[in-house]
């Protein structure tokens, strides 16, 4: 149901002939949380052998489908119909239009591998009650596929190739070591396998699958990631932080086994990739935040000239396999991102998508703003602002610390509709990236390591008193917020410090890591060591600490209202967690909201349930912490 209410921007316009000041008010539009969930969410972008149409997921039926679309826009086709489980596209085959994807159970993350023949027909590729898959990528001669599988052992991934002719599989790289398969050059000679040592480091080796001979190639404790082969199989690119705060782009020749440094910016280098004949080098930079996008001319080393979109940025780009189309994702912190084609012989440009629901005005969302502030210790801690425009000293709003998952995760400069739907209901977000967050150096990531619920929660705390000395925000209501790591920062926020936070809201967050480090999933063995490095190990004498920082057994303490929301089916955080915080904090006889979902895991894929887990959120925001009877939203249904 569209909403009728209007909000009030005041903005201030100077004369300096007059020198007087004239107010001038701007309409706001609220919008009903079934506006925001109608905009729609696209991933993906596969070119077919003809580069006729493009394959992308979708969740525009309510649930992510895989859709086909011409590649110079037009309606979009579906491909499968799905309404239960989410589906996401992998790829076009070579050199017809079968389409292979992935799925899972209802979020369980046991992903399995489908094709949909030509003739409408779908086979599971990837068999195996407990058996998890991910797809790799094509072979050079285009007659397999490769992909990984722990069927064999459920705690490490084996390497297959998987022939498209008849969809049989052959085991080429038996993981033995605990390795993780991190790429492989064209002609199959060369895999490229990492080690996680903590949740920063890493180590990297080539094992030559003609000698069986594995090369370590960093000399020193760093963290490094496996890029790409060059497309003549000589020359192997990775990224590392060794010696440095970021990471930088190198490359190893693989014959002379010599490093040289490629690309070095002020920012981690967070991805690259080669298209297929190599002409081109794609290079991701993670700038603040924000994905920084170039193209670069792999001779030459010089960037191409992108598509100019003023105000919104591309996010993504994929190239066809014979380099003429280039499609591109472009959005920002106020609109979703939309997909485009571009001609590269033409230079003609394409829309192939509008994502943002027609009833929503794009000046009525906000862009996000990032600001720094000093901690307790003098530390900076950089944070993505969303201030209402309704906002100002005479009308001042509420406020939310929103925390990011991980641990190690990041806020980012990027559309997040539960963000601009509080926000456009009247509520600043202040998006912190507490110490231990990626993206601020190695140095900062590392400083949140054993500490986590001490150090990283006054960063926290310190965002709320920021947000307190804006003249904007009423003080007196500032709230906390956050999803899996995120979630346990809020209980940790009314656990430990009960007096600084009004109200809560946890999204399937921790509240017992002892139990929660025991019963990882077993295909993260891999990285086991690393998040016991970080956190500690709960079957030694750190679960005294674990126990220590753990909001459950100290949910006595908690005395402000809570919301709660929890995925039946979440293999990393298990309902337990949730069950028991809600139990625990209601026996305080303090007003707890429980939010359950049968068929979602970690994170909420369905628009059904995301409209129904967002709406609950501001109605209790609304009644706790703005302190009104009814939800702007919800009074209106």
């Amino acid at each position: 149901m569209k909403t009728k209410i209007l909000g009030l921007a005041i903005i201030t316009l100077f004369f300096s002939c007059k020198k007087e000041t004239k107010v001038v008010q701007k309409e706001i539009k609220h919008y009903s949380i079934e506006e925001f969930m109608d905009n729609e969410s696209v991933y993906g972008g596969s070119f077919s052998s003809d580069n006729s149409n493009i394959i992308v997921s979708s969740n525009r039926s309510g649930i992510f489908n895989v859709y086909a679309i011409p590649v110079t826009g037009g309606e979009m086709t579906p491909v499968t119909s799905s309404d239960s489980t989410s589906i996401f596209n992998a790829s076009y085959f070579p050199n017809d239009n079968r389409i292979l994807f992935a799925t899972d159970g209802n979020g369980n993350e046991i992903t399995h591998l489908y094709v949909k023949e030509l003739d409408g027909s779908v086979q599971d590729l990837t068999p195996g009650e407990n058996a998890k898959s991910s797809f790799y990528g094509w072979s050079e001669d285009e007659k397999y596929f490769y992909y990984g599988s722990n069927k064999r052992d459920p705690s490490y991934f084996d390497v297959y190739k998987l022939s498209i002719d008849d969809y049989s599989s052959t085991l080429i790289y038996q993981n033995n070591d605990g390795l993780s398969f991190s790429g492989m050059s064209n002609d199959e000679n060369f895999i490229a396998l990492s080690k996680s040592i903590n949740t920063n480091d890493s180590d990297l080796s080539i094992y030559n699958v003609k000698t069986k001979e594995i090369i370590k190639i960093n000399d020193n404790l760093s963290a490094n990631t496996s890029q790409d082969f060059s497309e003549d199989n000589s020359t192997f690119y990775y990224t590392t932080d060794d010696g440095s705060e970021f990471s930088y782009l190198m490359a190893y020749d693989l014959e002379s086994k010599e490093k040289k440094k490629v690309i070095e910016k002020p920012w981690d280098i967070s991805g690259i990739s080669f298209t297929s004949k190599g002409t081109y080098m794609v290079v991701y930079v993670n700038e603040d935040g924000k994905n920084a996008v170039e193209v670069l001319d792999s001779k030459t080393m010089k960037p191409i000239d992108l598509p100019d979109f003023k105000d919104s940025s591309i996010t993504e780009i994929r190239f066809s396999k014979d380099e003429k189309w280039m499609r591109m994702f472009v959005g920002g912190s106020n609109t979703p991102s939309d997909l485009y084609t571009y001609n590269l012989e033409t230079k003609e440009q394409h829309k192939l998508t509008n994502v943002l629901n027609d009833a929503i005005n794009i000046d009525d969302l906000v862009t996000a703003k990032v600001i720094r502030y000093k901690s307790f210790d003098g530390t900076e801690i950089p944070a993505i602002y969303y201030l209402p425009h309704q906002a100002s000293k005479n009308n001042q709003v509420p406020a939310m610390v929103w925390v990011h998952g991980g641990p190690g995760g990041q806020s980012r400069q990027q559309f997040l509709p539960l963000i601009q739907y509080l926000v456009n209901h009247g509520y600043a977000i202040l998006a912190v990236n507490n110490r231990g967050s990626s993206g601020y150096g190695k140095t900062f990531y590392k400083m949140d390591d054993k500490n986590h619920g001490e150090k990283d929660l006054q960063d926290c705390i310190e965002g709320k008193n920021w947000l307190a000395n804006q003249s904007e925000i009423d003080g007196s209501k500032i709230g906390i917020i956050g999803g899996s790591y995120g979630g346990y920062m809020t209980m940790a926020a009314l656990t430990y410090t009960p007096e600084e936070f009004k109200v809560g809201v946890n999204l399937f967050g921790v509240t017992n890591w002892i139990r929660t480090l025991k019963s990882i999933p077993p295909y993260w063995e891999a990285y086991r060591t690393s998040l016991y490095s970080e956190l500690g190990d709960p079957f030694t004498a750190d679960s005294v600490r674990l126990k220590r920082i753990s909001p459950l057994f100290h949910a006595d303490k908690v005395t402000k209202p809570l919301i709660v929301l929890q995925g039946s089916q979440d293999p990393r955080v298990l309902q337990v967690e949730s069950d028991e915080i809600v139990e625990a904090v209601r026996n305080n006889n303090v007003p707890v909201d429980y939010v359950l979902f049968a068929d979602e895991g970690h994170g909420f894929r369905k628009k059904e349930n995301q409209i129904e887990a967002n709406s609950r959120i501001l109605k209790f925001l609304d009644k706790y912490l703005k302190k009104e009877t009814e939800s702007t939203d919800s009074a209106l249904k």
